[in-house]
C-alpha cells in the first residue's frame, strides 16, 4: 500500500534532498523523537542555525517526516511500498535507503505510541440472537408476528456490558441498509481526507 502525500508535504520533504544523508538521518531522528516525547521547538531553532536555513522550513520538514513515519507505521507498509512511495517524491536511492533503515528500526515503537494515543472507545465484542414468532393469540387464531431479540456484548476497557435489542424484520433490514450506507460513506475520498486530518 502506497502512502500518498500532499503536494505541500512533498515540497516540505524536498528539503532533505538539499543535504547529505547524515543531515537527513538527523532530521528523521528528531521526527521520531518528537513522536516519542512530543515536540520541542528549541530543536527547530538549533537545527536551523546549524544549517543556516529558516526555522519554519525545518519545522515543516520535520512535521512532514513525522506524518510520513506515523502513516507508514500505522499501515505497516512493506519495504517495497515504502521505497515506491518515496520514489514518487523524487528522492535519491541513498536518501531512500537511509529513511527506510530508520523506518524499519522505529516502526514497532511508533505503532505502540500511536496505539496508546488512540481513543479507547467501547466496541463490539459478541452477538447472540433469537427469532421469536407468535403464530396465534386469543384474539387472532391465525397470525405470524416475527420478532428478533439480540444481545450485544460491548467491551469498554476490561468491562463487558450487555445490551438487549428487540426488533421486527422490517426494522432490522432498514438498520442494516443504514449501516451499510455508512460503511460505504467511510470509503469515500472526502471522508478519508477528513479522518486523516483529525488523527
Amino acid at each position: 500500500m502506497l502512502v500518498v502525500l500532499t503536494d505541500q508535504q512533498k515540497t516540505n520533504l524536498n528539503l532533505l534532498g538539499d543535504f547529505d544523508d547524515a543531515v537527513a538521518s538527523e532530521f528523521c531522528k528528531i521526527a521520531v523523537g518528537f513522536i516519542r516525547n512530543g515536540i520541542n521547538p528549541k530543536m527547530y531553532q538549533t537545527a536551523a542555525s546549524k544549517l543556516e536555513i529558516p526555522v519554519e522550513k525545518v519545522r515543516k520538514c520535520v512535521e512532514a517526516l513525522m506524518y510520513l513515519m506515523s502513516e507508514m507505521s500505522k499501515a505497516l507498509v512493506t519495504e517495497l511500498d515504502f521505497q515506491d512511495s518515496l520514489l514518487m517524491i523524487g528522492f535519491s536511492e541513498e536518501l531512500i535507503s537511509t529513511l527506510l533503515r530508520l523506518y524499519l528500526e522505529n516502526r514497532e515503537e511508533i505503532r505502540g505510541i500511536l496505539s496508546e494515543l488512540a481513543f479507547d472507545l467501547p466496541h463490539y465484542e459478541n452477538l447472540e440472537w433469537r427469532l421469536d414468532v407468535q403464530i396465534a393469540s386469543r384474539a387472532l387464531k391465525s397470525q405470524v408476528k416475527p420478532q428478533i431479540l439480540m444481545k450485544f456484548d460491548i467491551k469498554d476497557g476490561q468491562k463487558i456490558t450487555s445490551k438487549l435489542l428487540e426488533t421486527d424484520p422490517v426494522n432490522l433490514v432498514h438498520m442494516t441498509e443504514v449501516l451499510e450506507k455508512a460503511l460505504a460513506e467511510m470509503k469515500t475520498a472526502h471522508v478519508r481526507r477528513i479522518t486523516r486530518n483529525i488523527r
